[in-house]
């Protein structure tokens, strides 16, 4: 059953994290805030929702970049009952698809939960101040296939993030899968 982001928490503050990368470097929040905005986004190896969109994601951050905006990805999913989500095929998930932006490791589940993450993908976009502006979808998908009209929602939200510093008002949800949370 997938789920729906919540409607964006207008100015609530990017929370701090310390996660390992696919390339076994420690990422903090500072090393990958943008001077015109910072995407913080949870996802995931095996999600249907994320291989829908994962070349659209890897688009829109090397587009973004070139507006001063940096981007991160966080996969916070059990490995132990989710193996495709595991450390190993992260690495191999990064290659495959040609990250231009980290990819971490959120071991612990912390992180997501600090983030109130819900689901695969679930994108935060900070100003500047790491604000949050904008929490919602990259494009509509229709049946796990992509809506091809313009620009994606992403893109264009993120984009009025770096120039003005506010997000849209008007935000639809992402959608996707929930975050496969450990047994405790």
């Amino acid at each position: 059953m997938p789920l729906k982001t919540p409607i964006c928490d207008f100015g609530q503050a990017a929370k701090s994290f310390e996660l390992k990368s696919t390339n076994n470097e420690i990422i903090k929040l500072n090393d990958v805030k943008g001077i015109n905005g910072t995407l913080v986004m949870f996802i995931c190896n095996h999600c249907p929702y994320v291989k829908a969109v994962i070349k659209d994601i890897v688009e829109d951050c090397k587009n973004l970049e070139k507006l001063g905006v940096k981007a991160v990805a966080i996969s916070a999913n059990d490995p132990i009952n989710y193996p495709e989500d595991s450390f190993e095929n992260m690495i191999e998930f990064t290659k495959k698809h040609q990250f231009n932006f980290p990819y971490l490791f959120d071991e612990t589940q912390n992180v997501a939960k600090s983030y109130d993450a819900v689901c695969t993908p679930d994108f935060f976009g900070y100003n500047n101040d790491l604000a949050l502006q904008y929490r919602g979808r990259i494009r509509e998908l229709d049946n796990l296939k992509l809506v091809r009209n313009g620009d994606s929602d992403l893109f264009i939200a993120m984009k009025q993030i770096a120039e003005t510093g506010k997000g849209p008002e008007t935000q639809v949800p992402s959608i996707g899968c929930s975050i496969k949370w450990l047994d405790n």
